[in-house]
């Protein structure tokens, strides 16, 4: 899970993610509080990007039972 900063630049963390799915992760969050935004990696599957912070992300089947509710990244 990366969870971009205001200092970070989208697509360095993009492309780390890309590198963590490449080397055998199996699940990858990139959440983007800065523009409301979530990308889910997966291996051998398109990157699910996911507008707005509503509703929560599921580690199901990798991580059974995780649970995040994405309303926790909303910058007030």
């Amino acid at each position: 899970m990366e969870i971009r900063s205001r200092s970070d630049r989208l697509p360095h963390l993009q492309e780390k993610m890309q590198e963590y799915i490449e080397n055998g992760a199996r699940l990858g969050f990139l959440i983007d509080p800065v523009d409301q935004q979530v990308f889910i990696y997966r291996p051998d599957s398109s990157i699910e990007h996911i507008a707005g912070l509503e509703g929560a992300l599921s580690g199901e089947p990798v991580l059974p039972g995780f649970f995040l509710p994405l309303s926790l990244f909303k910058e007030d």
